[in-house]
């Protein structure tokens, strides 16, 4: 199967998205919290994958959670703290645009937290995901998978591409070198967290467009029947009562001619 190309992509996305929005309206009429964990390597299209779920969707109601490198402060505290704080409320959801994860994978692999830290993230994180779930939070884990050459490939359009440059930095560089110590991290964290409480979705990325689609109808095909009527509104007619004198109205600006 070849490339999935821009408009059948969009051709495919669009029932998808209407899809959406019925599920968020699901989530506020039922006050379902829904939490959603991307999670891959450098380049798989993490970012793609959660405008795809949330562009059509009220920022107000589903919000993307991407954490910066942990403060001081942040690196005293329990290790869950921080992303506790970006846990949804009633009728919200919450797109983690990589996770707790990270502490098996980039602190591990690039030595940011010790063998001992990694072991007890990897033996306590069931037991945390356990609570979530036990308290009603919906919780999804996809894992976004993609080939080392076509990681090549995207790494090198974004050193290419100023509009993509800010997307690269030192440490996409230093983990180049890295991809069998990356592999053997996410086999070690796949195996002590895939669990029937909270499992994990691997989903080919080798064709972004193609996996946001299949992550897309995945998500909703494990939700259960978001089929909300939305409440009916009234239209009335809109009366044209004039402005008054005192308003000033701009009228457009002929461009500048040299």
């Amino acid at each position: 199967m070849g490339k999935l190309k821009r408009d059948e992509y969009e051709q495919l996305l669009e029932p998808l998205e209407e899809q959406l929005v019925a599920m968020a309206r699901w989530a506020q009429t039922s006050g379902a919290r829904i939490v959603v964990l991307f999670e891959g390597r450098d380049t798989a299209g993490k970012g793609g994958a959660i405008r795809a779920v949330s562009e059509r969707l009220n920022p107000r109601q589903c919000r993307i959670a991407a954490l910066a490198k942990p403060s001081e402060r942040e690196l005293g505290q329990w290790y869950f703290q921080r992303y506790i704080a970006h846990l949804p409320a009633a009728g919200e959801i919450v797109l983690f645009d990589r996770s707790w994860y990270n502490r098996a994978g980039v602190e591990k692999v690039m030595g940011y937290a010790t063998e001992e830290q990694v072991r007890h993230f990897l033996d306590t994180v069931p037991d945390f995901e356990r609570m979530l779930v036990r308290d009603g939070i919906l919780l999804f884990k996809y894992w976004l998978t993609t080939d080392q050459d076509k990681q090549e490939e995207r790494l090198a359009e974004r050193l290419e591409d100023p509009l993509k440059r800010w997307k690269l930095s030192p440490i996409d560089l230093a983990a180049r070198g890295k991809y069998a110590e990356y592999t053997a991290a996410r086999e070690a964290m796949l195996e002590a967290t895939h669990s029937k409480h909270a499992p994990w979705t691997l989903v080919d990325f080798n064709d972004q467009k193609l996996g946001r689609l299949t992550l897309v109808r995945d998500l909703l095909d494990r939700l259960p029947d978001t089929n909300v009527e939305p409440p009916p509104l009234e239209f009335p007619p809109l009366g044209h009562d004039p402005l008054p004198e005192s308003y000033a109205v701009l009228k457009p600006i002929k461009p500048y001619e040299t």
